[in-house]
């Protein structure tokens, strides 16, 4: 039986993301092996005077994170930078977040001026701690982590800050190393960091001291999803200078440019999204494109931060939903920008792949699934080109591309030493493109129905705490 053309759109679907995949493996490999060089060659990966470091706002927005916001905090305190404050942004909390940073920091209420104007929900009271002078506790009204971001850029007084998610943990060194390319060409507008998941590990001080896997299944298929998505996916997509998105849990931005755009997108701005780290990047370009400026936006593959990831099932279902909105509402509020040549590679490779692919792309691939088991049903009648097809090109390539980015992460940074953690996440590398891809693909379709649907808020995140 000869391949039909429905056949042949769903290999069509399948080749093409392959391809794309296995040429963001080549270009990280060799990125990576130059990076690894460089690192060898300057261990420190503090080459450039610290006397020329510029300062550094870290904003950190906090709703409900009484768990994590202290010893989050702790990690942020801690670290090597000479110049640097942080600002905790408590977004109306209805645990003891407010009281846990204020008891623990010794924070009293102390004025500020603030440096822009850009429209945000009521600040409270502002707070510093006595211990730790640059630390800041700013508390407002509920509206979102978007709007609390903005809050924290018109109270920043550097040209750079630094987005992270208050239960994130950064690494000593992580913004010693992603200032970098700020320094080294000052055309840069925006650095990504790599973010890896804490569940399991151990932490102590504020630091991750022991990486391990955690004993929960869930986490694992995700800790080999974020090697995937930041190794591969993020440091191809820099290699072409086409970045699409820079993760909100740790991101370094240029202050004046955010607020020339009008900071992120809020309910009182230009709407609201899920999505507020990806609309902002493809913001930032689009706006620069459109100024005829040069800009260069980069990634940096050892600046960690550390994360909670879900445990649940219905809690990994509500972040991938809420994931897919975002990367819809970002791409279809700047829809002028697909194919056009005027925005560049942006415009014309990661806009068109990102929208189609990575946002519409969940539909094709559910019904494939679907599509397949039905002709296993009748084998019989189908065609085994399609078939032999479908099973390389949906399975085994997706086996290959995932060992090849775990293959990455040991050559380059081995961060799991243990051998039965390795053995284990290659094992997983096979196992989950049977179940847990395909669960994946139905949370997306659900975040594309809450897209169609203009369903609005986060949902609720369970958090655990961290392993001390």
């Amino acid at each position: 039986m000869e391949v039909t053309f429905f056949q042949w759109i769903i290999l069509g679907y399948f080749l093409l993301l392959s391809l794309i995949y296995i040429i963001s493996n080549v270009l990280a490999f060799s990125i990576l092996k130059n990076y690894s060089y460089k690192l060898e060659a300057f261990p420190d990966a503090s080459f450039l005077s610290v006397t020329d470091m510029p300062p550094v706002t870290i904003i950190a927005p906090a709703f409900n994170e009484d768990l994590t916001c202290v010893e989050a905090t702790r990690s942020l305190l801690t670290l090597e930078y000479p110049d640097y404050e942080v600002l905790v942004i408590n977004d109306g909390s209805t645990d003891q977040t407010l009281k846990r940073m204020i008891r623990a920091f010794d924070m009293h209420p102390t004025p500020r001026m603030s440096m822009a104007d850009i429209t945000t929900a009521p600040v409270r009271v502002l707070y510093r701690s006595k211990n730790n002078p640059n630390l800041w506790l700013i508390d407002k009204e509920n509206s979102g982590k978007a709007d609390s971001l903005n809050v924290g850029i018109n109270y920043c007084t550097s040209s750079l800050f630094c987005s992270v998610d208050s239960d994130s943990l950064l690494e000593r060194s992580a913004l010693t190393k992603i200032v970098k390319p700020f320094m080294e060409d000052t055309s840069t507008i925006a650095v990504g960091g790599i973010v890896r998941i804490v569940n399991g590990c151990t932490v102590s001080d504020g630091q991750v001291t022991d990486i391990r896997l955690s004993d929960n299944l869930l986490v694992k298929f995700q800790v080999l999803e974020y090697l995937r998505a930041f190794l591969v996916g993020r440091m191809g997509w820099a290699a072409i200078k086409a970045t699409f998105i820079i993760s909100g849990a740790f991101g370094l931005f240029q202050r004046e440019t955010v607020v020339q755009i009008g900071g992120y997108s809020t309910r009182r701005t230009r709407g609201e999204t899920v999505g507020e780290d990806i609309e902002l990047v493809v913001r930032m370009s689009k706006y620069c494109r459109e100024q005829k400026r040069n800009y260069a936006i980069s990634y940096i593959p050892d600046a960690v931060a550390w994360t909670e990831c879900p445990e649940s099932l219905k809690g990994l279902k509500r972040q991938r939903s809420r994931w897919q909105r975002g990367l819809l509402e970002a791409t279809t509020r700047n829809i002028g920008m697909f194919f056009n040549p005027r925005y560049g590679r942006l415009g014309m490779v990661s806009f068109p792949y990102f929208f189609i692919l990575e946002g519409l792309g969940p539909i094709i691939e559910l019904i494939s699934y679907i599509y397949f088991v039905v002709l296993l049903l009748d084998i019989s009648s189908a065609s085994f080109t399609f078939i032999t097809a479908y099973l390389m090109v949906a399975f085994v390539l997706g086996i290959v591309l995932s060992i090849i980015a775990l293959c990455l992460e040991e050559i380059s940074f081995r961060r799991y030493p243990g051998l039965m953690d390795l053995f284990q996440l290659f094992l997983l590398s096979v196992i989950e493109s049977f179940g847990y891809r395909q669960l994946n693909a139905w949370w997306r379709i659900h975040g594309l129905y809450t897209f169609v649907m203009r369903r609005d808020g986060w949902g609720n995140m369970d958090r655990k705490g961290f392993r001390k």
